[in-house]
This record gives C-alpha cells, structure tokens and sequence, in this order.
C-alpha cells in the first residue's frame, strides 16, 4: 500500500496566552484555521522506518528522530505495541520556524497515515493524545478546519466557517524560535489591549464577515516577535497597503498574513508584494488539515 499525503499549514486569527501553569507550559485561547500551502509526504510499506527529507534547497536526504515525523511514527508504534515499518519521503514547502505548524502538520499527517498504513484502528481522540506528546499544535492539526484551542493545546473545538477567507503570507526574515518567544513575554508581560476578542472573532468567521474579523483579531506575541524581527513590522504595513483588509502575525512569527476580500484581490497584490518579497505566497482556508489518498 501507498498514501499520498498533504499535511496543511495553518494560521492564527487568534492567540492570546491567559497564564503560565506551574508546569512552566502557558494556557493558550486561539482560533485557528487549516490553509491550502501543505508538505506532502508519500508512504509505503517497509520493513523498517526510515524518514528521507526533500526540501526546495535539498534532494532526499535521511532525517534522524530529531524530525516531529519520525518521533510520531516511532510514538504510535510504542502506542500500538507494533514494530512494522514504513518508508516516508517528506517535501516541505511550508516555511520552518514560521508560525504555521509545518512541523506539527507533518507529524498529524504521519500518526493518520501511519494509523491506517498499519491497521491500528486508533479514534481521532487517541491520536490526538499521542500527537500531545509530540507537539501542543499535533491536536488541532489532526482536527483541521476552523478550531478553537485552548489549554496546551489540547482542547480542539471544530468551529463552522462561514465562507474560504483569501491570504498572503510572507516571511520577512528569520525563523523564530517559540520558545525563545514565549519566555520573552514571560518577561515582558502582555499589553491588555493587544488581546483578541476570541469570542466576537469566532461569530464573525461563522457569518464570514471579514471587517468584523480584523476588528476582533489578535496575537499578545506579535509585539514580542517584532522586537526580535523589525522587519514583521514593515511586511504588515506592506500587506496593508497592497490593499489587505488587515494583517497579523501567525503564531510566534515571523510569517505575517494579509486578509483579501477575493481571489481576484488577492492575485493582484501577490504580483506586485513578490517583488519585494520573492517568498510571498496566496493561499486560502480549507476544512480539513490532513488529506489522505491511498494508492495500490
């Protein structure tokens, strides 16, 4: 047996951290969108696991359990109590220490996989608390769609979208490192108006209305990662003034998004941001993060 695999980026509306646990992880309230940008992974029966790596710099080239991907494969083997093996080759084309949860999408896309490849027969809810283990964005990325997140991130709640929603991401510079991130704000302390209304955020993506949307959206990191990253901040004005109805930051940065009414709007200012910005990328909403094709 064959699976063909995308595993979907995503994209923060909504990130706002309510606390630190004494554990040291934080308590996050999010909503979160699966997009069309994926990795794409290709799986076969094997007798041994072994994870190749192609990204656009490099062919194939062998990826150690360092990768989320082969931690996850080798977690639900320890999970299931099985030992069978598969070969996994990994195109990555969604941007690394970027806020999107490639990493994370990758490793969803492998327990599923891997799920069916080897017969586990594991609920959506098992996975999930295996993909805990491996990273707190591995839950919602198993669920996909529109969700709002909360705890470490295992409280998925799927969430009605009203309409696809039209973006340019961009990364303006360098990755950025989460947890570097989050101890910055543990320092800093968040500004009460950079909160999101999670709640009015989440009525307006159910009636898929844009302007009520950016009004209520928010991300407390975002002014954290632009003191390590200036240049986020001059990407967003330029999603702006490409005609963006508003623009964010994802996650701990450093991609930034911009909102478009259409994909006619949307087209045009990715012509023109591309060139000053070779990376930018349109992309739209979707309702599921994992897409599994099964081949002979």
């Amino acid at each position: 047996m064959r699976l063909l695999v995308r595993a979907r980026a995503k994209i923060n509306w909504t990130l706002d951290v309510l606390g630190q646990r004494p554990d040291g992880y934080h308590e996050l309230d999010m909503l979160i969108s699966s997009v069309t940008l994926c990795d794409q992974m290709d799986i076969r029966e094997a007798e041994d696991l072994s994870l190749l790596l192609a990204s656009n710099r490099h062919s194939f080239i062998p990826a150690d359990d360092r990768n989320l991907v082969m931690r996850a494969a080798q977690t639900l083997q320890e999970a299931a109590g099985i030992r069978k093996g598969a070969e996994i080759r990994l195109h990555k084309y969604i941007p690394v220490c970027a806020g999107m949860g490639g990493g994370s999408s990758d490793a969803a896309g492998a327990l599923m996989a891997l799920n069916r490849l080897w017969n586990c027969r594991l609920s959506l809810e098992e996975l999930c608390r295996i993909g805990l283990k491996i990273g707190a964005d591995v839950p919602f990325c198993l669920h996909g769609g529109l969700c709002r997140v909360k705890g470490i991130g295992e409280q998925v709640m799927e969430r009605p979208m009203g309409r696809s929603i039209y973006l340019i991401t961009i990364q303006p510079g360098r990755g950025l490192s989460t947890k570097e991130v989050f101890e910055s704000l543990h320092t800093e302390g968040i500004n009460p108006a950079d909160r999101p209304d999670n709640e009015a955020a989440e009525q307006a993506l159910a009636e898929g209305h844009l302007r009520e949307l950016v009004s209520a959206m928010g991300n407390v990191l975002e002014p954290v990662s632009v003191r390590k990253r200036p240049k986020i901040c001059e990407a967003l004005k330029d999603l702006r003034e490409s005609g963006a109805i508003g623009a964010q930051m994802t996650g701990s940065g450093s991609v930034v998004f911009g909102i478009y009414p259409n994909a006619y709007r949307c087209r045009e200012a990715l012509e023109e941001l591309q060139k000053k910005y070779p990376n930018a990328r349109a992309m739209h909403t979707v309702d599921s993060g994992i897409e599994i094709t099964e081949e002979e």
